[in-house]
């Protein structure tokens, strides 16, 4: 089974670290701080503070949102995740909720039916923009992880929460990344989920009616109360690409995921534990 093959192949990431279980790059595919330069969302606001007020005004507090100050985002709340979705490159920036063990159980099937959301402005993406594009419709907010509610299912194959994404990508290293999560939350309760496309400076684009972006990168990040109280969290960023690699080449302290994406990740955590929390991972508090 790919999920205990996934699993050893994190303790044998923690067995290799000599003097310390916490951050460490030895074993790491990529130097993403290197490797490409991102473009990050640019905004039109006259200063920062004016942002920030817009923002707070806006959404609820909820640990799983990330805070990013962009002109061209519109945040739209659905049933069971949020989406910060930008509509200039007609894909989210961000799709963030909190998966619970309960959630993780449920008889609900896919529906398959994309669909363009109706809450987003303007003329919506439709599914027929990906047509004989070469990219799958790629899920941010997985629809198995929907699948105790009609409506959470329903809601999840709206455009707003799509991506153009590698096929091999989005059934093989993503797929175990979801699949990942949904067993963490089933042994520890609940986690927090933020993720969502990298775009760089030489990305592409398909679709005809709307120019949508092609990601070259996909970032996911986690946070979760241990049982003591503290906090921890842990980031991954892949290539939008084929490939069949151990989930822990992929691994980012959340700290790094913001510098490439220019995103604030749980930034409703009280300042001191944020910092600490994102500047480091523990491969211990996500063995399963």
């Amino acid at each position: 089974m790919k999920i205990l093959s996934i699993t050893l192949a994190l303790i044998v990431a923690l067995l290799a670290c000599i003097s310390s279980l916490h951050h460490h790059k030895s074993n790491r595919l990529y130097d993403l701080e290197i490797a490409f330069h991102p473009v990050k969302d640019e905004t039109s606001y006259a200063d920062q503070e004016k942002c920030n007020s817009h923002t707070e005004d806006s959404i609820s507090v909820s640990l799983e949102l990330p805070f990013l100050c962009s002109s061209s985002q519109q945040i739209i709340t659905h049933f069971a995740y949020t989406v910060g979705y930008n509509l200039d490159r007609h894909i989210p920036n961000w799709v963030a909720y909190e998966l619970t063990a309960k959630e993780t159980i449920g008889e609900e099937t896919r529906t398959n039916k994309f669909m363009p959301d109706p809450l987003v402005q303007g003329n919506p993406v439709v599914t027929q923009d990906y047509s004989n594009s070469g990219y799958d419709r790629g899920h941010m907010a997985p629809a198995a992880d929907m699948k105790w509610s009609e409506q959470a299912m329903r809601e999840s194959f709206y455009m707003t929460n799509i991506c153009p994404q590698n096929h091999s990508n989005n059934a093989g290293d993503w797929k175990d990344l979801e699949e990942m999560a949904r067993d963490l939350a089933s042994t520890y309760g609940s986690i927090y989920i933020c993720c969502g496309p990298i775009v760089t400076d030489t990305s592409k684009t398909i679709g005809i009616t709307h120019k949508i972006v092609v990601p070259q990168f996909f970032y996911k990040v986690f946070l979760r109360c241990k049982a003591d109280d503290s906090w921890t969290s842990i980031g991954f960023v892949m290539p939008n690409e084929a490939g069949n690699r151990p989930l822990m080449t992929y691994i980012q302290t959340v700290d790094e995921v913001e510098q490439l994406t220019g995103i604030d990740f749980f930034y409703n955590l009280p300042d001191d534990i944020e910092d600490d929390v994102e500047s480091n991972f523990n491969i211990l508090d996500w063995v399963l």
